[in-house]
């Protein structure tokens, strides 16, 4: 049986083997690399927090944000540089671990208080920032079956603690990191090492975070399209000139439940006259045409001609006051998203519509008929389809 100083022995001797700092040659490990590689990954995922933020806000409204119905293309630009810069971020992240990556090794590991403070934070950090760029990925390329949880509320939460977890590194590392980013004479001499110099390394990493970006931006960026080649879809393709995220039998929609001659939308709630009317009796009313993008959380987006109701007039037509708001409900009773909320400021728009039509054809099934909710400003999982009712709040 083995005895103490045994023991003691055998962990010295694979203490002994370990790397430490002085193990790791390359020029590339130095304080500067890391900090201008460190002040890219703050400024990618500062963006990508506040137009994650934005968009979660948008989906879970609260009584304190209101989120306008204009610009029309606002959370289209919003959510591309979202899904952009996150993909971006994945090249940046690599380098950087690559980079500190001796660090790890350090020893002591800890040399006070403040210090193991610093190093225990590299765990959220660190394990945040690959969760999110993995998920987020996944996510954008529609790998769900990697993700046995529910993607939007893990990736909220997984962002706040990654986010607190940066303030406190970059709390640690502020004068580490203004000393590292100070103005310096240029030497002619090079540290030694062989391969890129830092100069080499960072462009590198650039022009990977450029490509990556070039590869799927066009499902956002019409123009680049055809250069998009890693785009998990193309926004242009699909049923009448537009892809689809939710088709009707995944949504357990059958053609029966969307028979015109049994298919009626209901407006109730706090009206004084509660409306029951068939598609015959929406198409008898004043008809509105309007260009307006899907904009969808993956990060693509594509404008379409949508023409129907504006949801104004119709409220009008029951009574509702100037200042209601409502609730929009789907005959989709599997699944998340069978209803979305609109403001005040989405119901004044002429331009949020239930619409009958998708470039100037009746609405597809796949796409929502016979009616559907489309409005400027919305995420595309709240252009609500298979429209039934309408809740006045």
């Amino acid at each position: 049986m083995p005895t103490v100083d045994d023991v003691r022995d055998t962990l010295s001797d694979v203490r002994d083997t370990l790397p430490d700092e002085e193990s790791f040659e390359s020029r590339l490990h130095t304080q500067r690399t890391a900090a201008l590689l460190g002040l890219a990954l703050g400024v990618s995922f500062s963006v990508c927090f506040v137009t994650g933020l934005a968009s979660h806000l948008v989906q879970n409204p609260t009584t304190w944000f209101h989120w306008p119905a204009r610009p029309a293309g606002l959370y289209r630009i919003s959510q591309g540089v979202h899904v952009t810069t996150g993909i971006a971020s994945v090249p940046l992240l690599l380098a950087k671990l690559w980079t500190v990556y001796p660090q790890f090794w350090l020893r002591p590991t800890a040399r006070n208080i403040a210090h193991a403070v610093e190093r225990l934070c590299l765990l959220p950090l660190v394990g945040g920032a690959v969760f999110l760029l993995f998920t987020g990925v996944s996510n954008v390329a529609y790998w769900y079956d990697v993700m046995d949880f529910y993607f939007p509320a893990a990736h909220y939460w997984a962002a706040w603690v990654t986010i607190g977890a940066l303030v406190v590194h970059i709390g640690a590392k502020l004068t580490t990191t203004r000393t590292a980013l100070a103005p310096r004479r240029r030497s002619r001499f090079q540290l030694p090492g062989q391969g890129l110099d830092r100069r080499g390394f960072l462009l590198s990493v650039a022009a990977a975070a450029g490509v990556l970006v070039v590869a799927t931006v066009g499902q956002t960026i019409g123009p680049l399209r055809r250069l998009s080649v890693l785009a998990p879809r193309r926004p242009d393709i699909g049923p009448q000139g537009l892809p689809v995220n939710k088709s009707a039998s995944q949504a357990q929609i059958e053609e029966e439940m969307v028979d015109p001659s049994r298919y009626r939308l209901t407006v109730e709630g706090q009206v004084p006259t509660p409306l029951e009317l068939s598609i015959d009796d929406l198409r008898a009313m004043p008809q509105r045409e309007a260009t307006l993008p899907i904009a969808c959380v993956e990060g693509w987006s594509f404008s379409a001609r949508w023409r129907g109701v504006s949801v104004r007039d119709l409220l009008d037509q029951a009574g509702a006051a100037t200042t209601s708001e409502a609730r929009v409900e789907s005959l989709q009773r599997v699944g998340r998203y069978n209803d979305s909320p609109l403001n005040a400021n989405q119901i004044a728009d002429g331009d949020t519509l239930l619409a009958l039509e998708l470039n100037d054809e009746p609405l597809a099934l796949d796409h929502g008929a016979p009616l559907r909710l489309i409005g400027p400003n919305r995420p595309g999982v709240q252009q609500t389809k298979w429209v039934t009712r309408i809740v006045v709040l």
